[in-house]
């Protein structure tokens, strides 16, 4: 199943099944609807609610132009860095031995739709798509084999970077130039395990302007999904709504001869087979002021 997270009425989040251009509100049709505390204890209820339904045809109504990110604020966001080998390649880096983690801060997250602020603090923004897990319950000491019943689900996620940050900045400012906020768009929906089959063999694009600038697939993950939760469920106690960004692929702006950063209007689209699409709009810090 496909689920979202919007803004309803008096402007409380509430979630919907979603499909390409349409939700249906869960209040609309079931009781006492999930909430941001209920929601991931009452995924199995979610899951039997859809099915009695079918499809729900009579509840299918237009998308918000907005959509929130899809979990509520997880308490960690996590991820992954040179973890497509392919892109390891392309950076002239040696591909890493063990997982290379950093984070951002949740204050980063925006939603399908919504702008991507470029800050005026940086001239070099960057971008990447990137696979998200998203926890379902808590996980701590977990094996590869137990790893995979921890998952909620995937979503699309877009890794921003600040490249003058991350990188020219004393000691490398990675937590920094990784957490402006809006740097951790995240959507357009929630797309359960039982949809995903097989997480590691998933074509991933990023589009600007229309132009195809990264493409690849998951299957050029170095360290795959159950390897990743284990390692990482030895380091911390993973909980129901962290966010887990497991990589980028090639084509990064700031590999690109000469650089491509994005710029004020470039229209951002991630999109990853059988979850979605993710578009978000750059810009520039100036227009909010």
């Amino acid at each position: 199943m496909k689920l979202c997270r919007f803004l309803g009425k008096d402007r409380r989040p509430e979630y919907a099944v979603y499909r390409s251009g349409e939700i249906a509100p869960f209040r609309d049709w079931m009781d006492a609807p999930p909430t941001d505390e209920t929601f991931f204890g009452r995924l199995g209820d979610i899951a039997v609610a859809i099915a009695s339904r079918g499809d729900v045809k009579e509840d299918w109504q237009p998308r918000p132009r907005t959509l929130l990110p899809p979990v509520p604020a997880p308490e960690k966001i996590i991820c992954i860095g040179l973890n497509y080998l392919d892109h390891a390649i392309e950076t002239g880096a040696t591909p890493p031995t063990e997982p290379i983690v950093f984070s951002k801060f949740n204050t980063a997250l925006v939603g399908d739709g919504e702008a991507i602020v470029l800050p005026g603090l940086s001239h070099e923004v960057d971008y990447e798509a990137e696979l998200v897990i998203v926890i379902g319950s808590t996980a701590k000491h977990v094996t590869r084999a137990e790893a995979m019943s921890r998952v909620a689900g995937y979503s699309c996620g877009h890794d921003v970077s600040a490249r003058d940050w991350q990188k020219g900045r004393p000691g490398g400012q990675w937590l920094l130039g990784k957490s402006f906020d809006t740097f951790a768009p995240l959507g357009p929906c929630l797309t359960t395990t039982d949809e995903i089959p097989d997480p590691g063999a998933l074509p991933i694009t990023m589009t600007i302007n229309g132009e195809v600038l990264q493409s690849s697939t998951t299957a050029q993950l170095i360290f795959d999904i159950p390897h990743l939760i284990s390692h990482l469920s030895h380091l911390m106690t993973l909980k129901a709504g962290d966010l887990i960004y497991t990589g980028t692929p090639p084509g990064v702006g700031a590999a690109r001869k000469p650089p491509r950063f994005l710029c004020d209007g470039d229209v951002c689209v991630v999109t990853i087979e059988g979850i979605g699409q993710l578009s978000n709009r750059c810009a520039a810090e100036s227009a909010f002021d």
